[in-house]
């Protein structure tokens, strides 16, 4: 009699099993309310939709856990399933990423665009490789120097105290290059940094630097385009390999479309997001664009294969140079 009843139980607990939603916990830097974090929410919603149910992303913002080296942590011991990540936390995962980080490589969101696409297939594989598929590539603007006093040239900067995220090893090997000089802290102590001297200068897109209020702290912003913020959404690949297999072509298409939101309506908060803040102090130092491009592209040879690996630094530059001469 025990034995048909514990046969009986299996068999009955079979089908909740089945039924029990895959459960994703996406975590981000965004924070609660930006938009980044309203398109990620309906791409939450659509999930639920699309699956029945089948799927359960519950998204958690706002550094709530942890910056994004945390986060990747999180998801390699399975306590985050998925991330929507800047370059920082992609490069993490593979340095390939950091191709599309050079330098004042792009002058436009349209070469920015053309030599992501044509990338993206071995970017892709490479990440795939690690254990990570691509849902969807976004971007959060132009990284940008806001400084404590007016900065001109890449010397000025050099006299200032740059706050880079702790961990990010590959940039601070990168603004050495530079001889400049950083002060790696984590993004919940950035503001406090800036708040004590501790740092002088950052280099985030000017969207951000309203939204946190970190430029009222750094009011004078360089009229250079440094480098794309890269970003995207990636999930474990164990995870999504549990997700049934006809379901994984629609939540992608969800997926990429919530990318393509996102980079539409940040490019346009980007823009409108310099006004304001010039409204409210900011001051835009203008520079030199091409004296500050001859000194960095002067070092591209020592970038070349410790930035991102010298196939893909290559492929980048070529690609650039190969949309440009179609124009």
């Amino acid at each position: 009699m025990l034995q048909r009843i514990a046969l009986f139980s299996v068999l009955l607990a079979a089908p909740l099993a089945a039924q029990r939603a895959i459960r994703v916990n996406l975590g981000t830097v965004v924070p609660s309310g930006s938009p980044w974090y309203e398109i990620l929410q309906q791409m939450q919603q659509d999930w639920k939709q699309i699956s029945g149910g089948k799927v359960d992303m519950r998204v958690y913002a706002g550094q709530s856990m942890g910056d994004e080296v945390e986060m990747l942590r999180k998801v390699r011991i399975g306590q985050l399933q998925a991330m929507a990540t800047t370059g920082i936390g992609l490069a993490q995962i593979d340095e390939g990423i950091d191709a599309l980080h050079i330098p004042m490589l792009f002058n436009s969101y349209e070469e920015l665009d053309y030599v992501r696409d044509k990338l993206a297939p071995k970017l892709e594989q490479r990440l795939a490789d690690k254990g990570f598929v691509v849902l969807n590539w976004s971007d959060g603007g132009w990284a940008q120097f806001f400084t404590k006093k007016p900065a001109k040239t890449l010397d000025d900067i050099r006299k200032m105290k740059l706050w880079i995220s702790a961990g990010d090893a590959k940039t601070e090997r990168l603004y050495a290059d530079f001889d400049l000089r950083v002060t790696p802290l984590t993004l919940s102590d950035m503001m406090t940094g800036l708040q004590t001297g501790l740092i002088e200068a950052i280099d985030v897109p000017p969207l951000y630097a309203m939204l946190d209020g970190s430029f009222e702290r750094a009011p004078f912003m360089t009229d250079i385009k440094w480098a794309p913020v890269i970003g995207g959404t990636v999930i474990d690949k164990k995870t999504w390999d549990r997700i049934p297999v006809d379901l994984q072509p629609k939540l992608m298409d969800a997926a990429r479309k919530a990318g393509d939101k996102t980079r539409e309506e940040i490019r346009k908060l980007g823009s409108d997001a310099v006004a304001q803040m010039k409204q409210r102090g900011l001051t835009v130092v203008e520079a030199d664009r091409q004296a500050w491009l001859k000194e960095v592209e002067a070092a591209y040879p020592k970038l070349r294969g410790v930035l991102a690996p010298s196939e893909l630094f290559d492929e980048a530059i070529r690609l650039r140079n190969e949309y440009r001469a179609k124009k």
